[in-house]
C-alpha cells in the first residue's frame, strides 16, 4: 500500500481520518470512473461551494473543526475524484468523500481507522522516529569543525558554488557516518519533520520511497508566490533558488513519477516550469507531468549542452535566469511548420542514443537489434507453449524496471504470487528457497522497484483492463505495461470469426493506448497450432495479421529443443519499426536463478535483412543450437 502524504494528528486535536485503498483495483470491480462533470454536479446537489483550479476543484474542508477553519482547503482531483484536505491532512478516494458528506448530513462522526490502517500508521511513526534520530546526528555543512572537511565535502558532491546561506535556508545537513547529504521533509503547515532523504553513494528515504511524498522546499514557498520551478533533484532546487531567487521545488523521485497527492500543493501557482534534468528521459517525463499539472500553465526547459541541469549550469557559470526565460510552452495547439519542430528534431539527432530508449543491462544483443526500449510503442511477443515466455518477459521487464522504468504487470495466466516469486528469484539471481535467511534483505530491495501488479486473474473484459491501466498511468506514471496474455482478453464462448474481430479490436485498443499515453505495451500472444517441426514466423502469431501490422516490434522465443531434442533457445527480433534491424541471438537458461542470458558460445548475434528473415534464420540453425547434435 502507498502511505498518504504527511499523516499526523489533525489540527485542533481532531483525530485524523485515513482512508484505506488498494494499490490497484480488486478483480471483482473495475476502477470506479468519475468525470469532473459528475463531481461538479454532486457538489452542487450537496450544497458545497467550490471553484475550479488547474488540476483540482477547491472546496471548504469537511474535516477541519469549527467555523475558523481555513477556507477552501479541500482539493478534489479532477481526474480521479481523490481528495486531500491540507488543513487536516485527511485524504481518500471519491467514494470516501461521498461517504464523508453523507455522514456529515446525518450529524455522525467519521468512522474510526481500521486495524490495518493503525498498523500502517505505526509503521509511519517508526519511520519518522528513525528520521528524527538521523537528523539529530547530522550537522549543517557550515558547522563542521574542520573547514577543510567542509570544502572537501562540497567538492565531493559538486556543490562548491552553493553558499552556506543557501544550504542553511533549505536545511541541508551532512551525516559523517554515511558520508551523505541529508535533505529534510518538513510539513508545510506546522514545520514538523516528516522524513528525510540521504544522498551519498546511494539514495535512501525515510519513510520508504512509496510513502515519501516530499516536495523539497515547500515550507519556503510564500502564499503569494505565483510561479515555481520543479526540478528533479534537491541540489538543483538549491542552485536555481540561489541563482534566480525564483521559488524552486524538487520532486521526491525526480523524473520517475509525480504522485497525484502532491498536486494540491501546486495549485496556487499560475506558472510552473519543469526543469527535471539534462537527458531525453527527463524531457519526456516533463511533458507527461505537464498533462497532470495542466499544460496551459506549464513551460519546459529542453535539455541541451547550453541548458544542462541547474546545478551544472551554476557550476559552469551559465545564466540560469536566461535559461528559464527561454523555456518552451508545454502545449502547442497547432504545430504547422518545421520551424516549430526544428529544435525537437535537432535534439533527436544530437542525442540519438537517448532517443533509442532505455538499454537492457542483461540482454546486450537485444540492444544491438532494437537499440532500446521506447515509450509509446507496442511490442508483440510469442513463443511455443512451454518455452518459457512468461519467465523470459518477466526478466526482460525486470531489467528495465531496475533502471527506473515504472512497470505495471497484468498477469492473467499465472497468479501474482507465483509471478512475484519468479521475478524476486531473477532479481536476487539465486535460489532463495535454499537461503531463506536472505529473503528479507532481497525482498526489501525488491520492494524499492517501481513495480505494480494488476490483481486480475483469468478472463477479463478489455474495458476493465484499459481503465485499470489508465488509472495506473495517472497515479504512478507507468511507462511500461506487460499483458500476459491476449487470449485471456477474449471469451472462449465466441465463434471463431467473432474472436478474430474481437482480437483485432483489442490490439487496436492497446495500440491507441500506447500512443495516447506515451506508454510502452508488451503484449504476449500464443502462436497458432502449427507443425512442431517448423520454426515460428511472424505469421504464426494467433489470429489475423493485425497484431504484426500494429506492432512496432515483434519478438519470437524460438525453442528448437522442444522438437529436436538437445538444443538451444534463441530470441528472434522479427520486426523492428524503429530502424529495421532484425535478427536472432542464442539464449541460455539458468534453472537456479530462472534467468535467461546471452549464450557464451561462439554463436554470435546475427542480423538479417527483414525481407530475407526466413531463409537467413534457417542458415542459423546449427549455430543457434537448432541441430539435434550435441
Amino acid at each position: 500500500m502507498m502511505m498518504m502524504v504527511g499523516m499526523e494528528e489533525a489540527v485542533g486535536r481532531m483525530r485524523q481520518r485515513r482512508f484505506k485503498r488498494a494499490v490497484l483495483p480488486e478483480p471483482a470491480a473495475s476502477v470506479p470512473a468519475v468525470s469532473v462533470t459528475e463531481i461538479r454536479r454532486y457538489l452542487r446537489e450537496q450544497g458545497l461551494p467550490f471553484h475550479d483550479g488547474h488540476s483540482c476543484l477547491h472546496a471548504p474542508s469537511l474535516f477541519a473543526p469549527g467555523p475558523a477553519a481555513p477556507p477552501f482547503t479541500l482539493f478534489i482531483d479532477k481526474t480521479t475524484g481523490g481528495f486531500l484536505c491540507t488543513a487536516t491532512l485527511a485524504e481518500g478516494t471519491w467514494q470516501d468523500l461521498q461517504a464523508a458528506v453523507e455522514l456529515r448530513h446525518r450529524g455522525l462522526p467519521p468512522p474510526s481507522p481500521r486495524e490495518d490502517e493503525e498498523d500502517e500508521e505505526e509503521e509511519g511513526r517508526r519511520a519518522r522516529e528513525a528520521a528524527r534520530r538521523i537528523w539529530e546526528r547530522a550537522l549543517p555543512l557550515g558547522e563542521l569543525l574542520d573547514e577543510e572537511e567542509s570544502r572537501a565535502t562540497k567538492a565531493a558532491f559538486g556543490i562548491a558554488q552553493l553558499a552556506d546561506a543557501t544550504l542553511k535556508r533549505f536545511g541541508v545537513r551532512y551525516l559523517r557516518a554515511a558520508r551523505a547529504l541529508v535533505f529534510p521533509w518538513f510539513a508545510p503547515r506546522d514545520g514538523a519533520l516528516r522524513g528525510l532523504k540521504l544522498v551519498g553513494a546511494t539514495e535512501e528515504t525515510f519513510p520508504r520511497f512509496d510513502a515519501y511524498h516530499n516536495l523539497f522546499g515547500l515550507p519556503l514557498i510564500g502564499r503569494r508566490d505565483t510561479e515555481v520551478v520543479l526540478t528533479g533533484r534537491e541540489l538543483d532546487a538549491l542552485a536555481l533558488h540561489q541563482a534566480t531567487g525564483v521559488p524552486s521545488l524538487a520532486l521526491p523521485r525526480g523524473a520517475t513519477c509525480l504522485p497525484p497527492a502532491l498536486l494540491p500543493y501546486l495549485e496556487q501557482f499560475k506558472r510552473v516550469t519543469l526543469w527535471l534534468g539534462d537527458d531525453l528521459r527527463s524531457w519526456e517525463a516533463a511533458k507527461l507531468f505537464a498533462r497532470k499539472l495542466s499544460v496551459k500553465r506549464c513551460s519546459l526547459v529542453r535539455p541541451g549542452d547550453l541548458q544542462p541541469r541547474p546545478l551544472e549550469a551554476l557550476n559552469r557559470g551559465l545564466n540560469l535566469t536566461k535559461i528559464l526565460r527561454a523555456a518552451l510552452p508545454a502545449g502547442h495547439k497547432s504545430i504547422v511548420s518545421f520551424r516549430q519542430l526544428r529544435e525537437e528534431v535537432f535534439g533527436e539527432l544530437a542525442n540519438s542514443e537517448q532517443v533509442a530508449g532505455v538499454k537492457w543491462a542483461r540482454f546486450p544483443e537485444l540492444n544491438k537489434l532494437l537499440k532500446g526500449h521506447r515509450k509509446g510503442e507496442l511490442t508483440v511477443f510469442t513463443g511455443p507453449t512451454g518455452s518459457g515466455k512468461t519467465t523470459f518477459i518477466s526478466e526482460y521487464a525486470l531489467d528495465l524496471c531496475t533502471q527506473g522504468v515504472c512497470t505495471l504487470w497484468g498477469s492473467f495466466e499465472i497468479n501474482n504470487i507465483r509471478l512475484a516469486k519468479i521475478m524476486l528469484t531473477q532479481f536476487a539471481a539465486r535460489r532463495l528457497e535454499d537461503q531463506l535467511e536472505l529473503y528479507d534483505e532481497w525482498a526489501d530491495r525488491f520492494e524499492e522497484l517501481p513495480l505494480y501488479f494488476m490483481t486480475f486473474h483469468g478472463q477479463q473484459n478489455i474495458k476493465t483492463v484499459l481503465d485499470t491501466m489508465k488509472h495506473a498511468v495517472y497515479m504512478y506514471d507507468i511507462t511500461h505495461v506487460v499483458v500476459d496474455n491476449l487470449q485471456f482478453m477474449m471469451g472462449h464462448e465466441q465463434l471463431s470469426a467473432d474472436r478474430l474481430a474481437a482480437q483485432d479490436f483489442i490490439i487496436g485498443a492497446f495500440r491507441k493506448f500506447a500512443t495516447d499515453n506515451t506508454c510502452h505495451i508488451t503484449l504476449i500472444i500464443h502462436p497458432r497450432k502449427e507443425d512442431d517441426e517448423k520454426e515460428l514466423q511472424t505469421a504464426s502469431i494467433f489470429g489475423s495479421a493485425k497484431a504484426s501490422q500494429e506492432a512496432d516490434n515483434v519478438l519470437i522465443l524460438q525453442d528448437r529443443k522442444l522438437t529436436t531434442g538437445p538444443g538451444k533457445r534463441y530470441l528472434q527480433v522479427a520486426k523492428n519499426r524503429f530502424d529495421g534491424d532484425v535478427g536472432v541471438f542464442p539464449l541460455e537458461f539458468s534453472k537456479a536463478s530462472l534467468t535467461f542470458s546471452s549464450s557464451k558460445s561462439k554463436a554470435k548475434l546475427k542480423k538479417v535483412k527483414e525481407e530475407k528473415a526466413p531463409s537467413a534464420k534457417k542458415d542459423l540453425d546449427g549455430g543457434a543450437g537448432g541441430s539435434s547434435k550435441p
